[in-house]
């Protein structure tokens, strides 16, 4: 005969105690792990990566929304050599606050090699 409590119970589930060491105890069923960005940033590059069978190159900028997050990257749409003349295209990403994209769409092409003409008042 065991002296050990079998339990049906998931583990994230199960009493803990506070990490101060009190005698209270914490429920940890009602907690849900957010993704930081790090993982935000993977989660996008993924998605969008499957979703045009291009590899996101790099990430230009990311911010928090109303709606989750939104990430602007860069994808090579054309390899030409020399690599200077490549392709490329900039792309608004957004996820939800889970992570799950909820949306994507092409902002600009440019080569590689050139440089934003400077425009007045932003874009």
């Amino acid at each position: 005969m065991s002296n050990t409590k079998n339990t049906e119970e998931p583990q994230s589930a199960q009493k803990t105690r506070d990490p101060e060491g009190s005698d209270d105890l914490t429920d940890n069923s009602d907690r849900t792990e957010r993704p930081g960005p790090m993982e935000l940033l993977r989660l996008a590059r993924g998605q969008l990566a499957e979703l045009t069978g291009r590899e996101v190159e790099s990430v230009s900028s990311f911010e928090q929304n109303e709606e989750g997050w939104a990430f602007e990257v860069e994808v090579v749409e054309l390899e030409r050599v020399p690599d200077t003349m490549s392709l490329l295209a900039s792309y608004r990403v957004q996820l939800d606050s889970e992570g799950r994209l909820t949306g994507y769409r092409r902002v600009r092409r440019y080569e590689r090699g050139r440089a934003d003409a400077h425009r007045p008042g932003g874009r």
